[in-house]
């Protein structure tokens, strides 16, 4: 299903599990159903290949910015809502707020054929904002308790500046140990460009 955001200058489409995603006075919502989650664990547990999560992603062109307010609610440890950026099947990025595991907390998964994890910072409440950037090959994930001032979260790529330059882009909701949760997008705003500078706060 195609999903157009008059914020974004690209559609969106639906994949993984039906999220449920819908876009009203500039809110965009969705929901993750019981023990949905994308990640590849580095340890070699054991993993359903069929484990995914709901997404509605699209493909900007050159350079961007992605900026939405997330607002999760919490009902399960590492229920998150994300911004997501997919490469390919085992070669993607999510930004979260998540409750890791009874705390909101700004969290970073990179995958490049296993996942990564790592924490960022706490967060009061349940909304942060949220940004991923792309310049040439490299991606930046930034988070914002206001939407002013931005904290860089982390610098990475995800495969060479052709794979880079047809990244999907978008959102996503997750809830790996619950029964299930709802998230939503606010304030979504598209820049045509990389940040200034990564570690200014701007």
């Amino acid at each position: 299903m195609d999903v157009e955001l008059p914020e974004l200058p690209f559609s969106l489409r639906t994949y993984g599990p039906d999220g449920h995603w819908a876009h009203e006075d500039g809110i965009l919502s969705g929901w993750a159903g019981p023990r949905q989650d994308r990640f590849v664990p580095p340890t070699g547990e054991a993993l359903d290949p069929a484990a995914d999560a709901p997404r509605l992603l699209g493909a900007p062109e050159g350079d961007f910015q992605l900026i939405a307010r997330v607002t999760v609610g919490f009902n399960g440890a590492f229920d998150a809502g994300a911004l997501y950026v997919h490469v390919g099947e085992r070669a993607w990025a999510k930004l979260c707020l998540e409750y890791s595991p009874d705390v909101a907390t700004v969290c970073t998964v990179v995958t490049r054929g296993h996942s990564d994890d790592a924490n960022s910072f706490t967060v009061n409440g349940s909304s942060v904002w949220l940004r991923v950037s792309r310049t040439g090959r490299a991606f930046a994930f930034h988070a914002s308790r206001d939407g002013k001032r931005w904290t860089f979260v982390r610098l990475f790529t995800l495969g060479d500046e052709k794979e880079t330059d047809a990244a999907l882009v978008g959102f996503m909701a997750q809830s790996p140990m619950g029964e299930g949760c709802v998230v939503t997008y606010d304030h979504i705003e598209f820049r045509p460009d990389w940040p200034a500078d990564l570690r200014d706060g701007s």
